[in-house]
């Protein structure tokens, strides 16, 4: 191999490639007529390192320099590649500063060497010295090991002790000490001895590197182009990239022996996961400098790609617009990053070279700040991580709210070279396309979407205010939802009030990750209900009409799509005309290729045009992200669920809004958002993951027919008793149950080559083995979940649930997948085939592979055949076929026949005594069988997309077993649930609300709390109540009054979760429950503001009641607590007797009313409409003035007095000075305020005289224990004052 020198300066063999990793990002200034070769060892004489020298150094490229200022983990300047002399010996300019023969005395200490390419002193210690070859290793600072002659070096000793240094490893968590060894393809001795860690070389592509040489100017840009080649023969050391010893032994090559890789267990290891830390001191200094200087069109004065300015009409920060002298000054690499980059600005681009991701400039401060990626060696900020953690990286980054960029090679080297040579063109850069945009909302895959069933919704809003004739609302939603992982869009239009309700309770139950919009259109009451009912999700703004499309030009492309899906497979069109509700063909009509939703909308004109709108917005992102054809293909469609505006009677579900969501905790508790506490963790008990999925979907929306409660009560009884052992059975088997729903939706996608996907995109990892993995894991989970569910149907003898009938019922609920089954049962080994990552095909399995066996069967066959005619010919029974090397079907003959053999017989070798041909036929029957094998080849590599193919044409067959699953899992979790409350449970009685004459009515006997575990608290430490709301002869609406902790708000929660349960189907914990269904629940509790939507505490609080006066009907459950409290008495008293008077008077609904204005009880003190109750407490006697009050937690009939806020006070540890001024305080407020009303200074002295006779009669009672215990002379005393005290009490009576 020849090549030109390159300067030596007498370097041991151990070379660092680090700085060519980012050579792909520098721009070479001098021409070179060759890139200098790898170093190789001599085949004669592999002890002995052999450089080729070149006549000529004047001609040698000069290393390019080192940046002036460190990595931000190097304080040094990087060290050039070095090269390898067979005697070396150092330049004339670095004569070494003393020939003194050091040995193993100099061992540990510091030691500056000279670099005389650098000019600059590299710090290090000795680390070992090599007796054989006299040599010492000197390991620097930054980590790089070196084998030396000292007494040859320009060196100078350093005072001071070693000091370690640590080295970051990316992608691990250990620290490794290692020596990178360049062109490792050569040590051919050491090859099988060794392993990747993180292997980032490409054999094929090595093989490419000597074939053609370029002429001088082309040579410039290949250099830099050479990515392919820096991350395969070249080490990563910031990737832990390097060779180790599998023994952990050490490598012995060319005279000198050191530790390929050895792991430093006892090394911290420091991590970058702040961005401010990663960017200070030097490498703060470096990058800045550095953007300052190349990067100055990024700064405040930056244009878009239309050259607008930020505060331009139509600005577009998503895209850079890039100088002309700058895009000049880069090399082919550098300008096709940065045409990516400069088109999605607002995108973290993961770009690929060779096996690696690389991130460069910006993205790489958020590669190092939120994956703990390490910088790469140079000025420019770079960073990278290995193709087999893309799924981890890309999650996490979605996952913190960052758009990912994914940037793959279509092309390798070896396909680059050809399309040069035959197009004749100059470009050295290999083709890159974008493959994917992965957000939070487009996850569809990860270790943290595996484990976290909840659902990832997308959600696209867009609006109009003008008012439809058919719908009575203000404003008008168009509403698209999509959870990607499973395929499932929801679509639906429906008209809102001003303070957008309707938005704010389907934003509440679905709590969106990623919000997409038409820019400037929503109105600001609808950006403050995102803003105040999401959690920080991703918002995306789209240009009206050109992104976020219009209801024509989605209809439009829907058609397009959908007719080209029909194109492809009329087969595939007639099995999701099953599944998906496809109008009949036989219509001839332009939607007949549309879903029924889609359909429906598109027929409904105007009052669909808002939904499809939506869809129309949300096509478009996906279309960027390479989504929408793979989501259309197999989505499923559902409209979206009234909301809450309309007429109830036509509604199958109870509505929760907003507010009742989260004071009710239905899904997130109101300490941290978690779902500890909350009525959904209560009845959670499911064992699969799309089951706890239709679990939240239920517990949004309970049912409001009672017709339909009646038959999932049956269901949830049916499943109990007898029949439970038999469930608990179903449950146990589906405990290791993948998530089947996403992965079905997975392995649908997977059947279309799309995206990262597709067959052009050079990918280093064995996608096809998990893809297969994948495939065998979705056939087991549903051979599974088939045999669970026949399992359970022995259930159906002891119960008469209709429910359970048609979901275990084949044909019905169930379906019959046994023949689908058992084809891909029959079709191969999925054992073996999981184990070893290839399919193997049985007879009958796969057309294709099966005639192609069949003709190599027949060709085998003619051989024979010939073979035998041969013996007959030749007259010889022990000619026979032999193979030898790579030559098969030798035929070999005696010597003694050779006078006998035909002319046109080929002689391909011999033995002693034996003489090998080819006649015409064998090689012609030859060349067929290689074609037929290579035929059998192509079929067993394509196998695997038409097993998918055939899989997926049973797509609705999968999803209808997953779905009765679900329902199953999630009826069994109900019908468990009850074991975990405290007391007894009951099944409600659901009235038929349907006659206009009955008067709704709620009524409960020792109701107890639906979120209270029976572990949670001691035995018996819970108070249940008996309720009655409503009904003939009852008054329908609750005033409800008590001391301050005395229970109120439990009360008022725990009736409107008994409610939730009631409508269900579930039990609830009580003696008994009766219910006439709700159709709506209002709560208005707690204090809270939303300062972001500038709402104070008190507005937020009377906005949810007017949306109560204007939405609650005569079946709607009202709860009030503690109304007007956020304002001044007068007005707060005046605000809630106004609003209580309309919901008795007006709307006639039941309700719960609990308050601390005592005015309340006396103005409605003789309503019969009106039930005074309050929560008992018993007062004990003053202690300094303040009053010791007793929680008895019992409603009471009868109004409560007082609200004991002192008692709260003293409870709270307030000062007890302040106490006594308070008490004082109170008093006297009563004396002018409280008692000016006869009636209630009457109604407090019977409250009173009432606690005091309480307290008595438990003084009595317990006074037989008393004198059993008590001397005679004691025992009379204590009968004498009872007799005292009961005295005092006729007197006041």
């Amino acid at each position: 191999m020849s090549s030109s020198k390159r300067q030596s300066n007498g370097r041991s063999p151990l070379v660092n490639p680090q700085r060519q990793i980012t050579s792909f990002f520098s721009k070479t200034t001098s021409p070179s007529p060759s890139p200098s070769p790898s170093p190789t060892f001599s085949k004669l004489n592999p002890n002995k390192l052999i450089h080729n020298t070149n006549p000529n150094p004047s001609s040698q490229r000069s290393p390019s320099k080192s940046p002036t200022t460190p990595s931000p983990f190097q304080h040094k300047r990087n060290k050039p590649r070095l090269v390898i002399g067979e005697n070396p010996s150092p330049p004339p300019s670095s004569t070494p500063a003393t020939t003194k023969s050091h040995g193993e005395e100099v061992l540990e200490k510091r030691i500056s060497v000279y670099w005389p390419l650098d000019k600059v002193w590299y710090e290090g210690y000795v680390k070992y010295f090599d007796k054989e070859c006299n040599k010492h290793l000197i390991q620097y600072d930054d980590g790089e090991e070196e084998l030396l002659d000292l007494g040859k070096e320009k060196i100078e000793w350093i005072q001071g002790s070693v000091t370690g240094f640590k080295r970051l490893r990316r992608g691990s968590s250990l620290a490794f000490k290692k020596v990178v060894i360049e062109d490792d393809e050569e040590l051919e001795g050491v090859e099988e001895n060794t392993d990747r860690e993180s292997d980032s070389s490409d054999d094929d592509w090595d093989k490419k590197s000597e074939k053609e040489q370029f002429s001088e100017d082309e040579e410039v840009d290949l250099v830099d182009e050479q990515e392919e080649k820096m991350l395969r023969g070249k080490k990563r050391k910031a990737d832990g990239g390097g060779k180790k010893i599998k023994s952990g032994g050490e490598l012995v090559k060319g005279g000198f022996k050191v530790s390929v890789m050895e792991p430093m267990k006892d090394l911290e290891i420091e991590k970058v996961s702040d961005f401010d830390k990663a960017l200070v001191g030097d490498s703060s200094e470096r990058f800045s400098a550095r953007e300052a200087e190349k990067l100055c069109f990024l700064g405040p004065d930056r244009h878009d790609a239309k050259r607008r300015r930020p505060g331009d009409a139509n600005y577009d920060p998503r895209t850079l617009y890039l100088p002309s002298d700058f895009l000049k000054s880069l090399s082919g690499g550098q300008r096709q990053w940065w045409e990516f980059k400069s088109k999605h600005m607002d995108k973290v681009v993961f770009f690929k070279m060779g096996k690696f991701y690389e991130l460069f400039e910006m993205d790489a401060h958020i590669g190092v700040k939120e994956l703990d990626l390490q910088y790469m060696k140079g000025g420019q900020p770079h960073c990278g991580f290995p193709e087999k953690n893309f799924s981890m990286n890309v999650e996490k980054l979605a996952r913190k709210g960052y758009r990912v960029l994914v940037v793959e090679q279509t092309e390798t080297p070896e396909q680059m070279e050809l399309r040069r040579k035959e197009k004749g063109s100059k470009d050295k850069v290999v083709k890159r396309e974008i493959c994917a945009i992965v957000t939070k909302g487009t996850l569809t895959e990860g270790e943290l979407l595996s484990a976290n069933p909840d659902a990832l919704y997308l959600m696209a809003i867009t609006e109009s205010n003008r008012t439809l004739a058919s719908q009575n609302a203000e404003r008008i939603f168009g509403v698209c939802v999509i959870d990607v992982a499973t395929s499932r869009i929801i679509l639906g239009q429906v008209g809102d009030d001003f303070d957008c309700s309707a938005l704010c309770c389907l934003l509440s139950e679905l709590r969106p990750v990623e919000i997409i919009k038409p820019a400037n259109m929503l109105s600001p009451e609808a950006e403050r209900a995102i803003m105040r009912h999401t959690r920080n999700p991703l918002v995306n703004e789209l240009a009206p009409l050109s992104e976020f499309w219009d209801a024509e030009k989605t209809v439009k492309e829907i058609k397009t799509i959908y007719k080209c899906m029909s194109n492809q497979s009329a087969s595939a069109l007639s099995s999701r005309a099953d599944s998906h509700g496809f109008n009949s063909l036989a219509e001839e009509d332009e939607l007949s290729f549309l879903p029924d939703v889609l359909s429906e909308l598109v027929k409904s004109g105007e009052n669909g045009s808002l939904a499809l709108s939506a869809l129309g917005g949300t096509l478009y992102y996906l279309k960027q992200a390479f989504l929408d054809e793979t989501l259309l293909r197999f989505a499923t469609f559902e409209l979206l669920p009234c909301s809450g505006f309309g007429d109830f009677a036509r509604k199958p579900y109870m509505v929760l809004d907003a507010a009742a969501l989260e004071n009710l905790e239905i899904f997130e508790n109101s300490r941290n958002g978690d779902s500890a506490g909350t009525l959904y963790a209560q009845l959670n008990h499911c064992v699969t993951a799309f089951g706890k999925r239709l679990l939240k979907t239920w517990l949004a929306r309970p049912l409001y027919n009672s017709g339909l409660i009646k038959e999932r009560q049956d269901a949830v009884a049916g499943i109990r008793g007898v029949n439970l052992p038999f469930a608990l059975e179903f449950r146990k088997a589906l405990s290791r149950l993948a998530d089947m729903e996403r992965l079905l939706s997975r392995i649908y996608a997977s059947s279309e080559a799309n995206g990262r996907n597709a067959k052009k995109v050079v990918l280093y990892e064995d996608a096809a083995k998990k893809q297969l993995q994948e495939f065998i894991s979705a056939l087991r989970g549903c051979e599974l979940m088939a045999e669970a569910c026949s399992s359970l149907g022995v259930i159906l003898d002891n119960t008469d649930s209709r429910q359970l009938h048609h979901m275990l019922t084949y044909g019905k609920g169930l379906p019959n997948i046994v023949s689908s089954l058992k084809h891909f049962k029959d079709a191969f080994d999925w054992v073996e085939a999981n184990n070893s990552g290839r399919i193997m095909p049985h007879e009958g399995a796969d057309v294709e592979y099966d005639n192609s066996c069949k003709k190599i069967k027949e060709i085998e066959s003619s051989l024979t055949k010939h073979l035998k005619e041969q013996r007959k010919s030749l007259g010889d029974t022990s000619i026979a076929y032999v193979t030898v090397g790579k030559e098969a079907y030798l035929l070999e003959l005696p010597e003694s026949l050779s006078g006998l053999v035909p002319q046109d017989y080929e002689l391909r070798s011999s033995k002693k005594g034996f003489f090998r041909y080819w006649t015409p036929s064998i090689k012609k029957l030859l060349g067929e069988l290689s074609q037929a094998e290579s035929e059998k080849e192509s079929a067993l590599k394509s196998i695997l997309q038409r097993l998918i193919g055939q899989f997926c044409e049973h797509h609705n067959k999968w999803r209808q077993l997953v779905s009765t699953t679900a329902e199953l899992d999630v009826l069994i979790s109900l019908a468990i649930s009850n074991d975990f409350y405290e007391g007894p449970t009951c099944r409600p009685v659901i009235l038929d609300s349907s006659s206009s004459n009955e008067v709704p009515c709620l009524s409960a006997k020792s109701l107890g709390h639906p979120v209270l575990r029976s572990d949670s608290l001691g035995k018996g430490a819970f108070v249940p109540n008996d309720i009655t709301i409503g009904g003939s002869g009852n008054a329908s609406f609750i005033l409800l009054t008590g001391p301050n902790m005395g229970g109120k708000s439990t009360l008022l929660r725990q009736v409107c979760l008994a409610v939730i349960l009631a409508q269900l189907g579930a039990d609830v914990p009580a003696e008994s429950f009766k219910l006439s269904p709700v159709d709506q629940i209002f709560v208005r509790m707690g204090a809270r503001d939303h300062i972001m939507a500038g709402q104070s505490t008190f507005l937020t609080e009377l906005s949810e009641t007017a949306l109560m006066l204007s939405s609650a009907t005569c079946n709607s459950l009202v709860v009030l607590d503690e109304l007007g409290r956020g304002t001044s008495t007068s007005d707060g008293q005046a605000i809630a007797e106004s609003v209580l008077e309309h919901f008795v008077d007006k709307v006639k609904c039941r309700g719960m009313f609990s308050t601390h204005y005592h005015r309340l009880a006396v103005d409605y003190k003789k309503d019969p409409r009106v039930f005074l109750c309050h929560m008992a407490c018993q007062v004990g006697n003053q202690i300094g003035g303040v009053e010791e009050v007793t929680f008895l937690y019992r409603l009471t009939p009868g109004a409560c007095p007082k609200s004991y806020g002192v008692n709260v006070a003293r409870l709270a540890g307030l000062p007890h000075s302040v106490l006594e001024k308070a008490a004082a305080k109170s008093t006297e407020f009563e004396a002018l305020y409280g008692f000016r009303n006869k009636e209630f200074k009457e109604e407090l002295s019977i409250y009173y005289y009432a606690n005091k006779v309480m307290v008595f009669i438990q003084d009595l009672i317990g006074g037989a224990t008393t004198l059993s215990c008590q001397s005679e002379e004691n025992g009379v005393s204590y009968l004498y004052e009872l007799q005292h005290r009961a005295r005092l009490l006729t007197q006041q009576n």
